[in-house]
């Protein structure tokens, strides 16, 4: 009885460690997708917005689009307004950029079941799904912060304007179905390579 019960601790904090450490390549994950995204864009953004934006919140507005998110630039001058998506990637030529979220999770939710030596599919799900918390995480802050606004006087009218990717679906799209596919599908690829 009391060897049962120590092997019952023994999983739950193992299987509460794994999603801990999952969670933690989750943030590890965003931190070198967007690292991977500045290398590849960043001296265009620089170039594009010179010194009206910062670099570092250009980049991310790319990464956010490489995820599938719309960037959307809006402004108003006096009563008037208006919104508009942005398609950074398709202007600037940077493709490949689309496939650096989806490699980078792959990889992860790889290496997690490797390092497990997962070879079961509903301990590689285990293994891969809870990236999706550090990464939600990190790409839920980041589409607030990345916000850029300006605003402006010119004769008594007031001008604003703003750049941001749209939270909800950087939240879902990019923090949620991003890594649940993509890492899980990792970790499930490696638990059938580790089973043969």
């Amino acid at each position: 009885m009391s060897s049962q019960l120590a092997t019952s601790e023994e999983s739950t904090v193992s299987r509460g460690s794994s999603v801990a450490a999952s969670a933690g390549l989750g943030v590890f994950a965003a931190a070198i997708g967007y690292l991977l995204t500045y290398l590849l864009v960043g001296s265009d953004v620089r170039e594009i917005f010179g010194e009206d934006v910062a670099q570092w919140k250009g980049v991310a507005w790319y990464f956010y689009e490489a995820h599938m998110v719309d960037v959307e630039a809006s402004g108003q001058v006096g009563s008037f307004s208006g919104t508009r998506v942005l398609d950074l990637i398709a202007e600037s030529g940077a493709d490949p950029l689309y496939a650096i979220p989806p490699l980078v999770l792959f990889a992860v939710g790889a290496f997690l079941a490797v390092r497990w030596s997962v070879t079961d599919l509903g301990d590689a799900v285990i293994a891969g799904a809870p990236v999706t918390i550090g990464y939600a995480a990190v790409i839920s802050l980041g589409a607030i912060v990345a916000e850029s606004t300006t605003e402006a006087s010119t004769f008594g009218i007031e001008t604003t304007s703003s750049i941001a990717p749209v939270l909800v679906p950087a939240i879902v799209l990019g923090g949620v179905l991003y890594p649940l596919v993509f890492a899980t599908a990792g970790a499930a690829i490696a638990a059938v390579a580790n089973a043969q």
